[in-house]
């Protein structure tokens, strides 16, 4: 799946044939060595690329650096960098039609593009200069490359069907938005929330705790120690409840309807990062004391969306000499289309990022009058509306009307999934009608400084400057780590985090919809900095952060929802009980552990089962009993016996969920659902386990347990043979990267082959350190994983390796379109240069860009 896949439907048959001419592919090649003059620059620059085409770039000042890296991320990305200024703009129709239009109604209700106008004056000059001039240096390129031919051939391709097309020039906004993409899909508990809502009418209360259990910090500690904090949930009931205080019961299928309306508004926005239960990411760092190097050894590897190009760009930024003007000495992971680096290490700091799944987001229930007034404190005030217009490729322009609250945007009315259910109802006793909206608070709407926290972490020198940048990091909140050369470690938990009232007596802030008509329910205003959790150089020698909450404290309140810890724990017990030092090659096999660390408590349960009477299924059983809890992509021993877990996995759930539950709200299958299955085993008679579609029979959990492992043995019979043992986990788990709009199934299979990759084989899965993770409602096929991994050594940062998912480029057939594939599926990394010598051993290519007269 790719990141943002836009089914375009090509209709011109002879697009195929004119896409895979030689020289239509080859036109937007850039030229990566020579010389090019450029108007702008003071001086020149060296772009010095290694054999996989990463460029180290190294200028006199940090305004030709900026451009220079503008001018090279547009050399290889600009159709990347493109799509993403019209997704995030909410115009994303102009270029791909129609089937962008859901998308733009979103983002234009959210409001990106005006949030990122309001942040650009509250920045840094510095970091408003880097932006100017980044943008200039994309706009070199452009200046460079009049016909959208030479640019990607993604534009020919389009303009087959929609016509001519150019692209308009960057701007420093067009970096701001991305930064709400990012924001968007990192968010946490939004989907919790929201499923809650969406499902209380249809479920005991009693049943949601069950679904949504409190994390075992007993068995998987946060992130920091600290005490005990119990997130449950209010005493059970079995009676039928509205989510939201104050809504009558009668009126509980239309919250319901409302939700399902935002539901589907969420469903119609492209995935930028990735989304999802198992979006998330590994790191850690150990001291000198735990290596074999005597300096901290750091690790990352984020898990996103899974895509080609790749979400990340590598690049090196250098300053020939370091000054006050021109501090820039920092090598790392970049987005396209923003100045700088955001996950890397400079000459003296290296750094990772993790989600924090921190609760930024409220849905605000409101009622409405007449679609133009809604209740709030015992009155109805107006609605803020405003009207933008959407133009669509090959189409007509299309009009919508966006309204707001106090709170946020009104997001039920983008999409209206349930009409007859949501539509308005007469109120007794009043001639006026009232229907129910949905709002979205969010922090990312906020207008913040997260610009200047990217920028100061590329020149923080020690954790104090470190911590400093960080604390304009608004949005999305991250789990930051932190390692130097002197040999400390620190963590620091950053971001925008309101402070709240629960909306249900007994439920953690944020568990529940709150009723927009009672302002005791509006945010209170913001943790401060010197509030959020942070350590530096602690006791144990090494931090861990991987999603997991960050600490038992109920202080600061972060979220009620983090992932459960099954993949931070292995990591800290392969920290923990470690024989020898760690080395570089270590901690790299260290990220490919493949290890289900939830498998032994759902074997021993399946183990259990009696199959005596079921030859068939116990064969297959059989082949549990003495399986390691590995996950490899192979026909092995352990690569049979996991494609028969998952496949019991994956049944299971839909047995347990698809009668009571939307399918995509079991979607992921991923921690959270572990933690449930867990609890749910301890309660053999809980109404999860009985099927309703079979009145008159009250299953319990023995009975689907048994189903489970009879429907997973004829699922895999049909798939992979009739053989058990000859079964294989990588023919099930298989990983195609997609093109974000000429991969889908709605373009000629030619141009298809020419810009998608494989399948390939993939080990691993959710909730698993080598996180390759899949939907249980959908298949087995790989939707995320690591984006990039990398490993740093403080002691000696020449030594550190690197990865990406894909390649440089994001032009097909070029060599650097996907060299970096086949080591990334096999976990292999390559080594990472950063002095200047090392550098220059590397290089392949030499551009030089200079001023032009």
């Amino acid at each position: 799946m790719g990141l943002i896949v836009v089914a375009i439907g090509l209709v011109v048959v002879l697009v195929a044939g004119f896409a895979l001419a030689f020289t239509a592919v080859r036109r937007p090649f850039p030229n990566h060595s020579g010389e090019i003059a450029i108007a702008g620059l003071s001086g020149p620059v060296e772009v010095l690329r290694d054999e996989r085409g990463v460029p180290h770039i190294f200028a006199d000042t940090a305004d030709d650096l900026a451009m220079a890296q503008g001018y090279v991320h547009a050399q290889d990305r600009f159709f990347e960098m493109d799509l993403r200024r019209h997704a995030t703009a909410g115009r994303l129709a102009e270029l791909v039609g129609a089937a962008g239009v859901d998308s733009d109604k979103v983002v234009r209700t959210l409001g990106w593009r005006q949030v990122a106008e309001q942040e650009l004056p509250m920045l840094e000059p510095r970091t408003r200069r880097l932006l100017q001039a980044y943008a200039d240096g994309v706009n070199a390129y452009l200046a460079g490359h009049p016909s959208p031919s030479s640019i990607a051939l993604e534009y020919v391709v389009l303009a087959q069907q929609f016509g001519p097309y150019s692209p308009q020039e960057w701007t420093p906004i067009d970096s701001l938005a991305w930064l709400k993409a990012m924001a968007w899909d990192l968010k946490g508990n939004y989907e919790g929330e929201l499923t809650r809502a969406r499902i209380a009418g249809r479920t005991t209360e009693n049943q949601i705790p069950q679904l949504f259990p409190p994390h075992n910090f007993e068995a998987r500690p946060p992130i920091l120690s600290g005490q005990e904090w119990d997130p449950s949930t209010s005493g059970p009931t079995d009676q039928r409840f509205s989510s939201v205080p104050g809504v009558p019961l009668g009126d509980v299928d239309r919250v319901e309807a409302a939700f399902a309306d935002v539901a589907a508004a969420v469903d119609a926005m492209p995935e930028f990062l990735g989304r999802g239960d198992g979006i998330g990411s590994n790191s850690w760092v150990v001291t000198g004391s735990r290596s074999a190097t005597g300096k901290p050894i750091l690790a990352n590897d984020p898990h996103l969306g899974v895509g080609i190009p790749s979400i990340f760009y590598q690049v090196g930024l250098h300053c020939r000499a370091r000054t006050s003007s021109c501090p820039f000495d920092v090598a790392g992971y970049s987005f396209a289309g923003l100045p700088g680096v955001i996950i890397g290490h400079n000459d003296r700091i290296a750094w990772g990022l993790t989600n924090l799944a921190a609760d930024v987001t409220d849905f605000y229930l409101h009622r409405i009058r007449d679609d133009k007034e809604y209740f709030r404190d015992g009155e109805y005030i107006p609605l803020e509306t405003r009207t933008e217009t959407i133009s669509v490729a090959g189409g007509a322009d299309e009009t919508i009307t966006i309204r707001s609250t106090v709170h946020g945007p009104v997001l039920s009315d983008v999409l209206p999934a349930v009409a007859e259910a949501g539509a308005s109802a007469p109120v007794e006793g009043r001639e006026v009608r009232e229907s129910y909206a949905v709002s979205l608070a969010w922090t990312a709407l906020t207008p913040g400084r997260t610009a200047d926290a990217m920028i100061g972490f590329n020149t923080a020198s020690n954790f104090a400057e470190f911590r400093r940048a960080a604390e304009k990091f608004v949005a999305p909140s991250q789990n930051l780590i932190y390692a130097d050369v002197d040999g400390n470690i620190g963590y620091q938990a950053p971001g925008l985090i309101p402070i709240r009232t629960s909306a249900r007596q007994g439920a953690p802030p944020g568990y529940w919809p709150a009723p927009g008509w009672d302002s005791n329910f509006d945010w209170r205003g913001f943790v401060p900095f010197d509030q959020m959790p942070w350590t530096y150089n602690p006791d144990s020698e090494f931090i861990v952060a991987a999603n997991q909450p960050v600490t038992e404290s109920p202080k600061p309140f972060l979220s009620s929802e983090f992932d459960h810890g099954f993949r931070s724990t292995r990591i800290r017990d392969l920290i923990e009980s470690a024989a020898e030092p760690f080395t570089v090659e270590a901690v790299q096999q260290m990220q490919l552990d493949s290890y289900d660390s939830f498998a032994p408590t759902l074997v021993a349960a399946l183990l259990q089962t009696d199959t005596s009477d079921d030859p068939f299924t116990a064969e297959a059983q059989r082949l549990l009993v003495d399986w390691d809890f590995t996950t490899p992509g192979d026909s092995s021993s352990e690569g049979a016996a996991a494609a028969y877990y998952n496949a019991v996995w994956k049944n299971l759930l839909a047995l347990l969920f698809d009668d009571e539950l939307p399918r995509d709200l079991w979607v992921s299958g991923g921690s959270r659902h572990r933690e449930a299955v867990a609890e749910l085993l301890r309660r053999p008679d809980s109404p999860w386990w009985d099927n309703k579609q079979t009145p008159g029979i009250t299953e319990e959990r023995d009975e689907i347990l048994r189903q489970a492992l009879h429907e997973a043995r004829l699922e895999l019979t049909k798939q992979l043979g009739k053989d058990p043992q000859q079964w294989d986990w990588g023919k099930l788990h298989t990983l195609e990267l997609e093109h974000a709009v000429l991969g889908g199934d709605g373009v000629p299979g030619p141009l298809r082959w020419l810009v998608n990759r494989g399948p390939y084989r993939m080990p691993g899965g959710s909730a698993i350190v080598n996180a390759h993770g899949w939907s249980a409602n959908v298949g087995y096929e790989v939707d995320w994983g690591p984006a990039m991994r990398m490993v740093v050594d403080l002691a000696d940062l020449d030594a550190s390796t690197w990865v990406n998912q894909t390649g440089q480029s994001g032009h097909a057939y070029h060599s650097h379109y996907d060299d970096q594939v086949d080591a990334w599926v096999k976990g292999e990394q390559f080594p990472w240069p950063h002095s200047e010598t090392a550098v220059r051993e590397s290089v392949s290519n030499a551009l030089t860009l200079i001023p032009r007269s």
